[in-house]
């Protein structure tokens, strides 16, 4: 009977880096992110693609693994998913099996192990483009001694071999049939004996064939996380005899004594078989390697410099200090382009609209508190360019390597770097991104520290206080003082956060040992259509997302900043002071007052913990509001000129400045980022301890920075 193929959907598999969300994207359409070095995909995807007949399928992007035993929480999501196909939960009619081309007995070993499954694979022989002129390889010949449906060369880069992939999963889908049979790897009789009771019991217990039995066996016994795959799946329903898991962990212990007694290493016991068998099917398929690949390749050159124990951590210093300068010197005259619109738009709106509340809404609440963070996007957008350049050139690989020996000294992980780093862009996808990380101590350290990273969130009040109260001087001749600030900030919350990272390590106590293993990806010259792409899309969630956020708490402010008030038509100094939202700075005043913030900055504060620059936009609200001029009031200057009446001094000062920066730095003002931290870590305990501990740091610094400053002669 021919088969439904709209109801049909195919699984894409692969170890991290080697192209699946690229493949995902080329036969999709979508615009995941995709860059050179692993762990982007750390989450599930789906997405509709079509067959040239114009049939559709889902097609579903897993996280990267190095194989179905898992070590880390985004291997362990495949595992998982993977034994709920093999025990009936709406398994793939196809798993494409994404291999990197440049790495095929690595690569491969994971395609083997999915052979196991009742499953039909296909080969996507992925980045071919890097290999096509120095490897030849019998593909049919190959796809039948591994036990795959077929092997198709392609490049999701160059954009060739998906219509071939589309008709080997158009074909597997229509014939059903999975290549299977007898477990590959042939084993000693020793070994078969000692397996055969944990082949039994899953036998017993499951609908398992012996070939997926024998394999589940081995995997049990190299790893004890597999077992609690086997609890999960019994939490969530899965009926089997009361005493399966007792006799589970026994039957698996004895086979573990067993063959250590024998002098057989358990942890590598299925790696070893399977490597072996592998390397035996690749000598047979007529596998011919250029022998110019055995050379020195330009990344490993490139490698001896930018990975040196003292030339790698140097330069790669110098990149972030170049990045945070260009962020702040480069970008002035798109930042003016804008402010000059917003103004312009403000007064276009005063010139057509009737005076009235409307038009004051508007033109102060919305024109001005949307209008004020918009100034920001050219820098944002700078800060993610830079970033995506780093992460597409398997430059953050080899930074993740370098500090791997100090990430372990302060109870961090290798792994961890790659979460900082995107940290600077924004702390969710970094939190989520360490699920990377196999070991769950370090992987919680790096969540606890990393909203310390300064994210793109934090780079409006950062440069507004900078721009308004730092003079634009120029020290040794060539670094700008207002630049200098700017690095200074990112690398105090860095610093802090690898300080943090130490002490936390020492009081969070977990059982287990973590290891790093991570390949470097070859440098490659970024794709810039990816590359603008995913600028673009950071930009326009930027301004979506927060937009919407920054508007409705700018409507919010405006009413509460002007009502009540004894002269609506008239908004003056006295009156917003008297309205709802200069009665609560005032109430908060006292408690901030010794930071060196007014009542307006505490207004700011209690908007930004719905997102850090709503500040920017809160302020520009209230200046707007307290103006009696028409048009759009630039908020720099407003701040700059804010004098306080009872001194006749300036409010604002750059020691106010730098206690307010010092204040961001460290405080937590994100309820989105504890929202992931609360998913991440299934628990409310640990969000509440950072908005706890990063709030109480930022007090006792920023008391430490403006009290200090007074005591030197600097208030």
């Amino acid at each position: 009977m021919k088969k439904n193929i709209d109801q049909k959907w195919v699984a894409l598999v692969g170890n991290p880096n080697c192209g699946k969300t690229a493949i995902f994207n080329l036969l999709t359409g979508l615009n995941q992110k995709v860059s050179n070095y692993p762990g982007v995909t750390v989450e599930k995807k789906i997405g509709k693609a079509q067959f040239a007949n114009g049939d559709q399928f889902d097609l579903l992007d897993l996280p990267g693994t190095y194989s179905l035993t898992p070590e880390s929480m985004d291997e362990r999501i495949v595992t998982e998913q993977v034994l709920h196909w093999t025990h009936g939960e709406n398994p793939p009619s196809v798993i494409v099996s994404v291999v990197d081309a440049t790495n095929l007995s690595r690569n491969l070993y994971l395609s083997t192990q999915l052979t196991d499954l009742e499953i039909p694979v296909v080969v996507a022989l992925n980045m071919m483009d890097l290999v096509k002129n120095n490897l030849e390889i019998d593909t049919k010949k190959l796809a039948q001694d591994i036990g795959v449906k077929a092997i198709i060369p392609m490049s999701a880069i160059e954009r060739w071999g998906q219509d071939e992939l589309l008709d080997a999963i158009h074909g597997s889908i229509k014939t059903g049939n999975f290549v299977n049979g007898k477990f590959p790897i042939s084993l000693k009789k020793d070994y078969v004996n000692i397996l055969q009771p944990l082949k039994e019991l899953l036998l017993t217990n499951f609908s398992y064939d012996d070939r997926f039995a024998t394999a589940q066996a081995l995997r049990l016994i190299t790893r004890n996380s597999t077992i609690d795959i086997y609890e999960l799946l019994l939490e969530n329903g899965f009926s089997v005899d009361k005493s399966f898991m007792s006799d589970l962990k026994e039957i698996r212990q004895k086979a573990v004594d067993d063959f250590e007694e024998m002098g057989v290493k358990h942890r590598i016991l299925e790696a070893t078989l399977r490597y072996a068998w592998l390397d035996g099917v690749l000598s047979e398929a007529k596998l011919i390697v250029d022998t110019n690949l055995s050379e020195e390749s330009f990344s490993e050159k490139v490698d001896k410099v930018l990975t040196h124990s003292w030339s790698g951590p140097f330069i790669f210093i110098m990149i972030l200090y170049f990045i945070f300068q260009s962020i702040f010197t480069w970008v002035s005259v798109p930042m003016d382009w804008i402010d000059s619109g917003v103004g312009w738009i403000g007064l276009q709106v005063l010139h057509i609209m009737p005076p009235g509340m409307l038009r004051d809404l508007i033109v102060e609440g919305i024109i001005a508190g949307v209008g004020a963070i918009l100034v920001f996007l050219p820098q944002i957008l700078m800060l993610m360019f830079f970033m995506t350049v780093l992460e597409d050139s398997g430059y953050m690989a080899r930074v993740a390597f370098m500090m791997d020996r100090f990430m372990t000294k302060i109870g961090l992980h290798g792994r961890s770097v790659l979460p900082l780093m995107s940290g600077y862009a924004c702390a969710i996808p970094g939190i989520m991104s360490t699920r990377t990380i196999d070991s769950w101590k370090e992987r919680l350290i790096t969540i606890l520290v990393l909203p310390l990273m300064s994210c793109s969130a934090r780079l409006p009040v950062y440069t507004l206080m900078i721009g308004a109260f730092i003079p634009a001087t120029s020290l040794l001749g060539f670094i700008n003082l207002q630049g200098l600030t700017l690095v200074v900030m990112y690398f105090l919350g860095t610093a802090t956060a690898f300080v943090l990272a130490k002490i936390f390590s020492i009081f969070i106590k977990t059982k287990g040992k973590s290891s790093f293993v991570m390949e470097l990806p070859p440098y490659r010259t970024p794709l810039w259509r990816s590359v603008f792409r995913i600028v673009f899309n950071r930009g326009k969630v930027f301004i979506v997302h927060a937009g919407k956020i920054i508007m409705s708490i700018s409507i919010i402010l405006w009413f509460l900043a002007s009502f009540p008030s004894n002269d609506e038509a008239s908004f003056n100094n006295n009156s917003i002071q008297q309205s709802y939202a200069g009665k609560i700075g005032h109430a908060i005043e006292p408690v901030i007052k010794p930071l060196g913030f007014d009542w307006k900055l505490g207004i700011g504060l209690i908007t930004s913990f719905a997102a850090r620059e709503v500040l920017v936009s809160t302020m520009a609200t209230i200046y707007n509001v307290e103006s009696d001029g028409d048009g759009v009031v630039e908020l720099k200057v407003a701040m700059q000129n804010d004098i306080n009446p009872e001194t006749g001094k300036p409010i604002y000062t750059p020691l106010v400045a730098l206690s307010l920066i010092v204040f961001f730095v460290y405080a937590a003002q994100c309820m989105a980022t504890f929202a992931i931290v609360r998913n991440e870590t299934n628990s409310w305990k640990w969000p509440l301890l950072m908005i706890v501990y990063m709030n109480t740091l930022a007090y006792g610094a920023s008391l430490l920075v403006y009290q200090g400053g007074k005591i030197l002669g600097f208030g």
